[in-house]
Parts: C-alpha cells; structure tokens; sequence
C-alpha cells in the first residue's frame, strides 16, 4: 500500500474482499483436486466432496448421494473461505505481506497446506492419514499454493488497492 493514499475499510468492504478470495481459491482447488483424483484414479470426481464430507459425517459420507457432495462442495468453499478471513486480517496488520504479495500468498499455501494435512483432517472423522509419500506431498502442496494461497494473496492485494478513500472506517 502506498502510505499517501490511506485505505479506509467498512465491514462490506472486508465481507466482498474475503469472499471474492475465498470462493475464488475454493472453485480452484476444488477443480484441481477433482481433475486430479480423476486422472490419478479415473473414478467420478464427484468422491473427493464426499471425502470431504466425510470429514463431519464419516465413513457413510461415501455411500450418500448428491446431497453429500453439495456438503463437501459447501465446506469446501466455507472452509476456503475462512482461510481468506485468516489471510487478510493478516495481511491489513502486517507490513511485510503488503509489501511481498507474491512471497506471502506462497508462505500461506504452505502454511495451509501444513495445517490441514497436520491439524483440520487428521481431527475430523476422515479417519488416520495414509502413510506419508513425498511426491504426493509436493503436488498437493502445489495445488494449494497456486490455487489457494496465490490466489489469495493476489486477490486480497488487488482489492484492497481498489477501496475507495472516503468510506466510513470500522
């Protein structure tokens, strides 16, 4: 941010910023790990948002029809989304980030990667990791960086370059 221009926030400002960033990095990984579980597998897509419900209702998630998967898709997006909140409280109280957009939004991909792979899914019902596998880890991590914490960063950067000055601060 520049420090001539001050960036005066309201709460729909924040709401619309989290939201674009959230939703946007959910519809990314969300298709990147369906074309993903697709080619590695060749079995519906439509099973990695049922893994993902399972996260809440178990093992019976997978023999649930569409219904399952909306609510995989549904806290898949949710979940994205309170990932953005994270990102940019951070982001509006730490100078770094607003000044090494790029190299903040690939920390957060690690950093969110790490933490659903080492605290939200192994607390869910989901049920024990699979054992680690290196190269699997390295793709997943990819995937989040460039479809959640880049586009995060970039997304979070860009608008909050567009708010307008003269709104009411909160």
């Amino acid at each position: 941010m520049n420090p001539q221009h001050a960036i005066i926030r309201t709460r729909a400002n924040s709401f619309a910023i989290i939201a674009t960033a959230g939703l946007v990095a959910g519809f990314l990984d969300g298709a990147a790990a369906a074309i993903q579980f697709y080619i590695n597998t060749g079995k519906n897509p439509s099973i990695v948002f049922k893994y993902i419900s399972s996260a809440i209702i178990g093992k019976e998630a997978f023999a649930g029809g569409t219904g399952m998967v909306v609510l995989g898709i549904f806290l898949h997006l949710l979940i994205a989304c309170i990932f953005a909140a994270l990102f940019y409280v951070a982001y509006v109280r730490i100078r770094w980030m607003q000044k090494n957009v790029w190299a903040s939004g690939v920390l957060y991909g690690v950093i969110v990667w790490t933490i659903m792979n080492y605290l939200i899914v192994p607390m869910s019902k989901i049920g024990p990791p699979a054992a680690f596998d290196w190269q699997k880890a390295m793709v997943s991590m990819l995937i989040i960086i460039f479809c959640v914490g880049l586009p995060i960063a970039l997304i979070t950067a860009f608008r909050m370059k567009r708010v307008d000055v003269g709104e009411v601060a909160y």
